[in-house]
């Protein structure tokens, strides 16, 4: 008799389909590892600088740059927001920084 799983073991099976709901272990499937044969060497893993940039502006391409009128108005939209925030804290810190001043009678 196999021995039980403990719960994240369980999660894990099920996630990975190698284990049935009650989460019996006889039923667990392992994954093959990789063998060290199968790893690509330091060699294979390198791009050479010519296709890095090569992939890298293939890459750019597929972006959805924004246009010209959608960058100025999300630019807007930030500004304005900047704005009104710096706006309520300096009008929350006033207040409440005279309120303080008035608690303590620093100030009539």
């Amino acid at each position: 008799m196999a021995a039980p799983l403990n719960r994240e073991e369980k999660r894990r099976a099920q996630k990975d389909g190698g284990a049935a709901s009650d989460g019996d272990a006889g039923t667990t499937a392992r994954k093959a590892r990789p063998s060290s044969k199968d790893a690509p060497t330091k060699k294979e893993a390198r791009t050479s600088p010519r296709q890095f940039v090569k992939e890298m502006r293939a890459e750019l391409r597929k972006v959805a740059w924004p246009t010209r009128q959608e960058t100025l108005n999300y630019s807007l939209i930030v500004a304005a927001t900047l704005v009104f925030m710096t706006l309520l804290i300096f009008g929350l810190d006033t207040l409440f920084s005279d309120l303080v001043l008035r608690l303590f009678e620093i100030k009539s």
